[in-house]
C-alpha cells in the first residue's frame, strides 16, 4: 500500500498548487509592474540645439540680440500689401489655392502627419477579430482511424490582442522622431509658400520694370524719329550730310530693335507669373503699367527673430531633433523586447457557439526576444544614427549661417541702392540736358550729328540704368522679406 507521503494528502496537494499559482501571479505582476516602469525609459541622448557662432547684431543694423519665443505657428503676414499694388495682391492671394508646387507641399505635410499618427498607434494594444465557418471531411483510411469517413461543420469566432511593452523607449522615440519630422514638413511648407510668394513678386516687378523700359523706348523712338526727319530735311536742303542721315537712321533702328527684345523679355516674366498662380501662360494677359513705385523699407528686427522666423532654419532644427530621437530607437534594439498578448473566442461544430463549453482563451507574454549575435549589425545602426545626427546638426549650422549672410547681403544692397539710384537720377538729368544742348547746336549748325548721337546714347543709357536700379530696389525689398522669414519686425 503506498504511503501517504508518496500519494500525497489531497488537502496538502491542493494547498501546494494554490501557493504555486499565487507565487506565479505575484511574479507575473512584478514583471508587468517592472515592464511598465521601464516603458518610460528612453535611450536617446539629451537634446540640445546645436550652437551657432554668430555676431551679436547685424552689421548693417547694429541692434542687439533679444530672447525670442518660438513662432512657428504665427500666421503669415500679407507682406506684399506694403507695395500698395492691387494687381500684385490679387496674384499673391491666388497662389494659395492654385499653385501645384504648394499643393504638393501640403500633401507632403499631410503624409508626415499620417506617419506620426501611425507611430503613435504602437503605444496602444492591437486588437484583431476573426471568424470562420468550415465543412470538413476526414478520410476513413487515415492512420490510427477508429471510425470511417467523418464529415462535420466547424464554426469559430474570436479575437486576439497584442501589446509591445516599450521597455527602452523605442516606440516613444519613434513617435518623437516622427513628430519632429512632421514639424519640419510644416516648416518646409511655410518655406515653399514664402519662396513662391517672393518669386511671384520678383517676376511681377521685373515685368513692371520692363513696362517702364518699353515706355522709355517708345518715347525715345518718337524723339529719334523727329531727329531723323530733321537730318533728312537738312540733307535735302543741302545743309546736312549723308553721314548725318545714316547716323540718325542707325539710332532710330537700334531703338526700335530694342523694343522687340524688351517685349520678348516682358512676355517671359508674364508667363512666369501665370505659372506661379497656377494658370496656363496662354490664358493670362497682364495690362502694362509703366509706374514704378518706391520700394518700401521693412524693419530688420534682430538676429534672434530671424532664427524663429526663417522656415528653413526651423525645419533644419526639427530634423536635428528627429535624428537625436532616432539614436534612441537604434540603441533600444540592443536590449530585449517584450510583447504581451492573448487570444480567445468560441469554437464549435454545431449551433451552440455561444455556450460556455465552446469557449477558449489563452493569455500570457507573447514573446521575449533578445538577439545574441548579429555580427555587429545593431551597433552599426547606432553608429549610422549618430552620424546622421551629426550631419543634421551641421546642416542646421550651415542653414543659419546662410540665412545671416542673405540678410546682410540684402541690407547692404538696399542701403547702397538708395545712394546709387540717387546718383543715377542726377546722371540721367544731366544726360538729358546734354542731349537738349547738343540737338540745339546741331540744329543751329554749330556741330555735326555725331555730337547728337553721342548725347542720345548717353541719355538713353542713363535712363535705362535708372529704371533698372528702381526695379532692383523693388526686387531687393522682396528678397529682404524672404531672407527675414516673411514677417519682418
Amino acid at each position: 500500500m503506498p504511503s501517504s507521503k508518496a500519494m500525497g494528502h489531497p488537502s496538502t496537494a491542493g494547498n501546494v498548487m494554490t501557493g504555486n499559482a499565487m507565487t506565479g501571479r505575484v511574479m507575473t505582476g512584478r514583471v508587468l509592474i517592472g515592464a511598465l516602469l521601464l516603458s518610460g525609459c528612453s535611450l536617446a541622448p539629451d537634446y540640445h540645439r546645436p550652437d551657432v557662432t554668430a555676431a551679436p547684431h547685424y552689421m548693417e543694423v547694429p541692434t542687439g540680440w533679444t530672447t525670442a519665443a518660438p513662432a512657428a505657428d504665427a500666421p503669415p503676414a500679407a507682406w506684399w500689401q506694403a507695395f500698395n499694388d492691387p494687381v500684385l495682391t490679387g496674384f499673391e492671394q491666388q497662389i494659395e489655392g492654385d499653385n501645384p508646387s504648394l499643393a504638393a507641399a501640403v500633401a507632403r505635410y499631410d503624409e508626415a502627419v499620417g506617419a506620426l499618427h501611425e507611430a503613435r498607434a504602437a503605444l496602444y494594444p492591437q486588437i484583431d477579430a476573426n471568424g470562420s465557418a468550415l465543412r470538413t471531411q476526414v478520410p476513413g483510411n487515415r492512420p490510427l482511424a477508429v471510425t470511417g469517413t467523418t464529415t462535420y461543420n466547424e464554426y469559430t469566432a474570436g479575437g486576439s490582442i497584442g501589446w509591445e511593452i516599450d521597455l527602452f523607449g523605442r516606440v516613444r522615440n519613434t513617435i518623437r522622431a516622427n513628430k519632429a519630422q512632421a514639424q519640419a514638413s510644416k516648416a518646409d511648407l511655410a518655406g515653399i509658400r514664402l519662396g513662391l510668394q517672393a518669386s511671384l513678386a520678383t517676376a511681377y516687378f521685373q515685368m513692371r520694370g520692363l513696362d517702364a523700359r518699353l515706355e522709355l523706348l517708345r518715347q525715345t523712338v518718337v524723339a529719334y524719329q523727329r531727329a531723323y526727319d530733321l537730318t533728312v530735311t537738312r540733307h535735302d536742303g543741302g545743309v546736312g550730310t549723308g553721314l548725318d542721315v545714316s547716323r540718325a537712321r542707325t539710332q532710330l533702328a537700334t531703338a526700335r530693335a530694342e523694343i522687340s527684345d524688351i517685349r520678348a523679355q516682358r512676355a517671359s516674366f508674364e508667363h512666369a507669373v501665370a505659372a506661379l498662380v497656377g494658370v496656363p501662360a496662354s490664358s493670362l494677359a497682364i495690362q502694362p503699367d509703366t509706374r514704378l513705385q518706391n520700394a518700401p523699407s521693412f524693419p530688420s528686427s534682430t538676429p534672434s527673430t530671424l532664427l524663429q522666423r526663417r522656415p528653413d532654419i526651423d525645419a533644419a532644427e526639427r530634423r536635428v531633433f528627429a535624428a537625436n530621437a532616432q539614436i534612441g530607437v537604434a540603441r533600444a534594439a540592443l536590449y530585449p523586447s517584450l510583447s504581451l498578448g492573448g487570444s480567445g473566442g468560441q469554437e464549435t461544430t454545431g449551433p451552440n457557439i455561444l455556450s460556455a463549453a465552446s469557449s477558449f482563451w489563452a493569455l500570457g507574454p507573447a514573446s521575449l526576444a533578445f538577439n545574441i549575435f548579429d555580427g555587429g549589425a545593431r551597433r552599426a545602426r547606432v553608429r549610422i544614427a549618430r552620424a546622421q545626427f551629426n550631419e543634421a546638426a551641421d546642416n542646421y549650422r550651415q542653414t543659419v549661417l546662410t540665412a545671416f549672410r542673405e540678410v546682410e547681403d540684402d541690407l547692404a544692397m538696399g542701403r547702397d541702392l538708395i545712394q546709387e539710384t540717387k546718383d543715377q537720377h542726377d546722371a540721367a538729368t544731366s544726360a538729358n540736358k546734354t542731349l537738349d544742348l547738343a540737338f540745339v547746336r546741331y540744329r543751329d549748325g554749330a556741330s555735326d550729328y555725331l555730337e547728337v548721337v553721342t548725347a542720345q546714347t548717353a541719355a538713353l543709357d542713363a535712363q535705362r540704368a535708372l529704371l533698372e536700379l528702381e526695379t532692383r530696389q523693388l526686387t531687393t525689398a522682396v528678397d529682404s522679406v524672404r531672407a527675414l522669414g516673411g514677417v519682418a519686425g
